[in-house]
């Protein structure tokens, strides 16, 4: 079987969680913490960050920290996963969906400002496979109607929107180190905080609602409890492993992009006669290769596609469900259609891409999908 994912191991993370644990202190923000903390900072000049728990984590952490209450709005693409949404619903906000882009799952930016009302307190752009949504008309609108933008940046790692990292861009931004990511730590997830007003505030939300940062700082003779929270931080074994993923990151990212770049390539020609659509790349974003999807011309298509790929032993998947039409949430969707997203939710699948996907088998992989679209 050619897995859909398939974890990578840089060889170190064994290593570093034994000095983790050698060192005495393993319940979390100690040395491995510290260093994959400074790594974000100084590698992409965001301003403070936080290991956490996980991405979704890191959302909360974002609503407790711009005080999201009870009929507040936030607004959103509907093409997400659902954490996205949840950490804003726990506080009692209303999410306000959004529709993607015609040629790319991101939100459209175009279709946000007539979704504002005077509820409206946050939007959040998710920078869908690493790729950026126009994040100067999203920062335009948070400016001139005062509302803050939290990014959600769990795939986007490494990423960049005109030459500026992503998740260094809006108020806060969140980024995922889940297995299925770039870079992992099993789950695990960091909070960007670009704003410095939410500095201080943050680090008492990510220590149970306490100052006891400040206290193993010497800033304080000693701590208590000052503010709500959660326990939010990871272990030092989490960070341990984490780290020996950063350490790595180039080479992941050199093996990932090769990858990408060759089904990109080798895929063209199913593309031109218009079979399927390849992943559109905006002039003002890099890619990371967190993923390589194609949209099919119909659910059809893509049941049949995945099937084929299955009976050859290959895992392709599809993605997210328009969260407008959840379950949860189509009795408190406003009822607008949102038909991008609801295409994309029908229409696109994922083909398997990890670091030690073998040339024999994305050969492989690559043959079976244009015998799909240009023979069966």
């Amino acid at each position: 079987m050619i897995p859909f994912n398939k974890p990578y191991l840089t060889g170190k993370e064994t290593e570093y969680i034994t000095k983790a644990v050698a060192s005495g202190k393993i319940s979390g923000n100690g040395i491995y913490t510290k260093k994959c903390q400074e790594f974000f900072e100084k590698t992409w000049g965001i301003k403070k960050t936080l290991l956490t728990t996980s991405c979704t984590d890191a959302l909360e952490m974002a609503a407790l920290l711009i005080d999201i209450k009870e009929g507040d709005e936030v607004i959103m693409p509907s093409y997400t996963f659902v954490s996205t949404a949840n950490a804003f619903v726990l506080r009692g906000a209303t999410i306000i969906f959004a529709d993607s882009q015609e040629n790319h799952p991101n939100i459209d930016a175009d279709k946000i400002e007539k979704l504002i009302t005077s509820k409206t307190k946050v939007i959040v752009p998710v920078h869908y496979s690493g790729i950026a949504c126009d994040m100067d008309k999203i920062m335009e609108l948070a400016d001139r109607f005062n509302l803050f933008v939290v990014e959600d940046a769990a795939q986007a790692i490494d990423s960049y929107y005109k030459g500026r990292p992503l998740g260094s861009i809006g108020h806060l931004a969140t980024f995922s180190f889940h297995e299925t990511k770039n870079v992992i730590s099993g789950e695990g997830g960091l909070l960007a905080i670009n704003d410095e007003q939410f500095i201080d505030r943050a680090e008492i939300i990510w220590e149970k609602g306490t100052n006891r940062s400040a206290f193993f700082r010497g800033e304080i003779d000693k701590y208590g409890w000052v503010d709500i929270g959660s326990s939010f931080l990871p272990s030092e074994i989490v960070a341990a492993f984490l780290w020996a993923q950063l350490e790595h990151l180039e080479d992941i990212q050199k093996r990932r992009m090769y990858i990408w770049n060759k089904y990109y390539n080798a895929l063209k020609v199913i593309n031109k006669k218009g079979e399927v659509d390849l992943p559109c790349m905006p002039n003002y974003s890099t890619n990371n290769a967190h993923m390589f999807y194609l949209v099919c011309k119909n659910k059809q298509h893509r049941l049949a596609l995945i099937s084929l790929l299955k009976k050859e032993n290959i895992m392709a998947v599809f993605h997210y469900l328009s969260l407008h039409k959840s379950q949860f949430y189509i009795d408190k969707h406003d009822g607008r259609e949102l038909s991008y997203s609801d295409n994309y939710s029908d229409c696109l699948v994922r083909l398997p891409l990890y670091y030690e996907l073998e040339e024999e088998e994305l050969n492989k992989v690559i043959q079976l999908v244009k015998f799909y679209f240009l023979e069966c």
